[in-house]
């Protein structure tokens, strides 16, 4: 890729771009074309700035999420790379992230050579991932077995948020028959007999990320 290459940052803080932008500033190879606090304004300047590389964050509070955006982004006639930039690291945001088209998954607590390692990686068209997503994400293919699928996820943390099998069905607009069926999956992989089990195993293995983890589950979920 010849000249600089153009960057849009994507990150519901202020401080966290700034910083972003600073350490980019930095660096000739890299110019810093837009920035967005949201998935839906990250699609729009996407479209408008036509940026070589998106650095995206996952969660934005409420409105589009990264994942979505990424989404719609990789589907632009002349769509940017994404790189995901986020603090979480479970298997549930890899997983959906990588789905949805990103090109690399880099944890903000990566160091700043590392960052920009990785983006130059991508911008030449390779893929980047931390050493800990990389990981997680081979410990998955030596496992496939008992891997949980996007789906099988995403019903877990619907069930921590205490949701019944109706509700959960309604949410992804299955059946509730099927989502037992997905239950009786997780419940397999997972070595567990009931949904409460299941949200703790998946806590403990950072299959799933609650919102807040320093509070205990309750003894029973639905």
């Amino acid at each position: 890729m010849s000249g600089a290459v153009r960057v849009l940052l994507v990150d519901d803080h202020p401080v966290v771009r700034a910083g972003l932008r600073a350490l980019l500033g930095g660096c000739p190879d890299f110019d810093v074309c837009g920035e967005a606090p949201d998935g839906a304004t990250a699609v729009r300047l996407a479209r408008e700035l036509a940026p070589d590389l998106v650095l995206m964050d996952l969660r934005m509070g409420t409105g589009m999420c990264g994942v979505e955006a990424t989404r719609h982004v990789v589907r632009l006639p002349a769509p940017p790379r994404v790189v995901v930039l986020t603090g979480y690291a479970s298997d549930a945001y890899i997983v959906r992230a990588v789905e949805a088209g990103a090109a690399g998954y880099l944890l903000k607590e990566s160091p700043p050579d590392l960052l920009l390692q990785s983006l130059r990686t991508v911008a030449a068209g390779e893929s980047a991932l931390s050493p800990a997503v990389a990981s997680r994400l081979m410990n998955r293919c030596r496992a496939p077995r008992t891997a949980l699928t996007a789906r099988e996820i995403e019903i877990l943390e619907l069930i921590a948020t205490g949701r019944s099998n109706r509700q959960i069905g309604s949410a992804l607009f299955i059946s509730g028959t099927t989502v037992k069926t997905h239950l009786a999956h997780v419940y397999d992989k997972l070595g567990v007999e009931n949904r409460t089990a299941a949200v703790r195993a998946a806590v403990d293995r950072g299959l799933i990320q609650l919102d807040a983890p320093e509070t205990a589950l309750p003894a029973q979920l639905g």
